[in-house]
């Protein structure tokens, strides 16, 4: 089944989610390799494809794993929520509706 898990940025986290960027973008690339995942992405926290000093207010993954359980404890060892990158996170049960 496929699950959202979503990540919202603590004040001033983007020099902790620069420090980490490569250890969570290798997690993802695993779960791409896999075929598990749909999308990924930061949300900037201004109206910009590249937010510079701003940084983002979150990140949003869609990805298939076999339970939630096992998608909590995968974004419970991402390299963001180690580092203190998010203030909070949650993951929920995800239905595609389009594209099919």
């Amino acid at each position: 089944m496929l699950y959202a898990l979503y990540g919202e940025d603590a004040a001033d986290s983007l020099e902790k989610r620069l420090a980490v960027r490569a250890e969570h973008l290798a997690r993802l690339q695993t779960l791409h390799d896999q075929g598990r995942l749909l999308l990924a992405g930061p949300l900037p926290a201004i109206d910009a494809a590249d937010p510079g000093p701003a940084g983002f207010a979150g990140s949003l993954i869609v990805a298939e794993f076999p339970s939630q359980a096992e998608a909590e404890r995968w974004l419970q060892a991402d390299p963001y929520v180690a580092a203190g990158v998010f203030r909070s996170h949650w993951v929920r049960p995800f239905k595609q509706v389009f594209p099919k």
